[in-house]
């Protein structure tokens, strides 16, 4: 599966951005999806991950509240709406599904290395 994540940029503290994660080579309808993302000199962290039927999701501590994970299976898209946009959320952030043989397949998980395949990702700037 070919990951292609869209939707980043330059934004002021307090703005709002929304993230797309398109998916091509294979149906991701059956597969959980996460959000991470990476700041300069940092190591890449889970943002969020919604589970392969869109009921269920996760978020890191950092972005609760602020960020919403939802996903449009007939598109094969999942999508990260970010709002309240702080200077530390610049990142540059990268989309991922698990290999279809993962346990967390379904339901995902928050652990990087539980994911297979990655977008190459979009980067995000939050002005100050």
């Amino acid at each position: 599966v070919q990951l292609q994540a869209s939707g980043g940029g330059l934004v002021q503290a307090g703005g709002s951005l929304r993230l797309s994660c398109a998916a091509s080579g294979r149906t991701i309808g059956s597969s959980a999806m996460g959000w991470f993302r990476q700041a300069p000199g940092r190591e890449r962290e889970f943002v969020a991950v919604v589970s392969w039927t869109g009921s269920t999701t996760s978020y890191a501590d950092s972005v609760k509240g602020r960020f919403t994970i939802s996903r449009d299976n007939a598109k094969n898209t999942v999508n990260l709406l970010m709002n309240s946009l702080k200077p530390e959320d610049t990142a540059v952030y990268y989309c991922a599904a698990p290999g279809t043989r993962r346990a967390s397949r379904y339901i995902g998980s928050t652990k990087r290395d539980e994911y297979d395949y990655w977008g190459q990702g979009t980067l995000v700037t939050v002005s100050s």
